[in-house]
């Protein structure tokens, strides 16, 4: 390598990318990144709030359906397309992102309009600061009901706060109530930008397809992922109960400036 691009590379600064995978076809709630909540399309409030966070280059809506993206640019966010075949998020991502000139990417749940933008600014500046982890990701205190709720996807860590193991099921078992609390895992991953793409590349491993929890191919296969504990809850929409729950919540916390 040149001297020049060795100093270039040095120099400058480290640079995220959030990026919201929007596919059109959902199983429960087709279409839903277009649901009118409280005045505007879902996959809008999960921009907005996305561009709130620090330490973000840039944030970019993946779709694979040209009526999203005429709705994100209509309201002025930054769209890409991407293939109708994209079995994932993360495949949707990997696929947007060996095209990008970053060094992390922040994986923004396309149906969570209430993410809190210091938890994605957290996982911006732990990738800045920790290249060598791999993956990144958040987790809350399980609420009452939530250990028991196999939606609520359970983790457990050890003592570096690195994932042992996620789990729908009921972990850690509370036999002694004086033990670990249990964690409820938030669906937002960082990754270190040749850490998703090698992620992408790997094949479907048996704890994934039994919990149906696609994090669990990375344990399989050996890259570590730091959980930092603490974060807000955040609340994703996929049936129409929960999109008048949220509506009710958007509600609450929207104002006349356009900030919610």
């Amino acid at each position: 390598m040149h001297p020049d691009e060795t100093r270039r590379k040095t120099d400058r600064r480290y640079r995220v990318v959030g990026a919201i995978p929007a596919r059109w076809g959902s199983t429960r709630l087709p279409g839903k990144a277009l649901l009118q909540l409280a005045g505007r399309p879902m996959i809008e409030h999960v921009w907005r709030r996305a561009r709130r966070a620090s330490g973000l280059e840039r944030v970019v809506v993946l779709t694979d359906h040209e009526r999203v993206a005429e709705a994100v640019a209509a309201f002025g966010g930054e769209v890409e397309m991407t293939p109708v075949e994209c079995a994932s998020g993360t495949d949707r991502i990997a696929w947007a992102a060996r095209r990008w000139d970053c060094d992390g990417v922040i994986n923004i749940q396309g149906d969570e309009p209430l993410i809190d933008p210091d938890g994605i600014a957290r996982i911006a500046m732990h990738l800045a600061g920790h290249p060598g982890d791999p993956i990144v990701t958040l987790a809350a205190n399980a609420q009452p009901g939530e250990r028991e709720t196999p939606s609520a996807v359970k983790v457990v860590l050890d003592r570096d706060g690195y994932a042992l193991y996620f789990s729908r099921a009921a972990i850690p078992y509370p036999r002694n109530p004086d033990g670990a609390p249990a964690l409820r895992h938030l669906g937002i991953y960082g990754y270190q930008h040749a850490a998703l793409l090698a992620l992408a590349e790997l094949a479907p491993t048996p704890l994934e397809l039994t919990e149906s929890l696609e994090q669990l191919r990375a344990l399989e296969s050996g890259m570590r992922i730091r959980v930092l504990t603490g974060a807000s809850p955040s609340w994703g929409v996929d049936t129409v109960e929960d999109a008048q729950v949220m509506a009710g919540r958007l509600a609450a916390v929207s104002d006349p400036g356009g900030k919610s």
